[in-house]
């Protein structure tokens, strides 16, 4: 089973709850719906999956993950319509901006079987987004992550 790791940054901002997702570079994605992601990365073979989400956000964003160990919530494991499975971490970012992405790169055979190769950033833009326009622009099996995060947030229904 493939399994990625990803940091859901979060933050109150003018209109409510904000989360920090980034919009997945090359080809493919450009000028399609739902082309946002949260910062992820697959899981190596004995790889904390926490460690593995902090990596991986630097390496999209190109700064380091502006947490602490102590203010991270798991909010769960998340199946994506490919299969593959992304563990969701949060944590609060009140003051984390980034005034240019600088994402790793993937190399892209374009057209396929072509033998011609590009490299591609595997992210070109993050920004911060009120949660309702997260719910839009997300793959549709990363909502699930934020909607988690609204939840852990409000706490127990105090219904019941």
């Amino acid at each position: 089973m493939v399994v990625s790791a990803g940091l859901l940054l979060h933050r109150t901002g003018p209109a409510g709850p904000e989360v920090f997702v980034v919009h997945m570079g090359g080809p493919f994605w450009r000028n399609r719906p739902r082309a946002w992601s949260i910062p992820k990365g697959l899981v190596e073979a004995g790889e904390d999956p926490l460690e593995t989400a902090v990596r991986e956000f630097g390496e999209e964003i190109g700064v380091p993950a502006p947490v602490a160990a102590d203010d991270v919530a798991d909010l769960g494991e998340f199946r994506q319509a490919s299969g593959k499975r992304v563990r969701v971490f949060a944590a609060p970012a009140p003051a984390f901006e980034v005034a240019v992405v600088r994402s790793n790169t993937v190399r892209l055979e374009l057209p396929r079987g072509s033998g011609r190769f590009v490299d591609v950033p595997e992210v070109d833009d993050a920004r911060w987004v009120p949660v309702a326009e997260a719910r839009e622009l997300l793959v549709a099996g990363q909502v699930a992550a934020v909607d988690a995060l609204l939840v852990l947030h409000a706490g127990p229904d105090p219904a019941g």
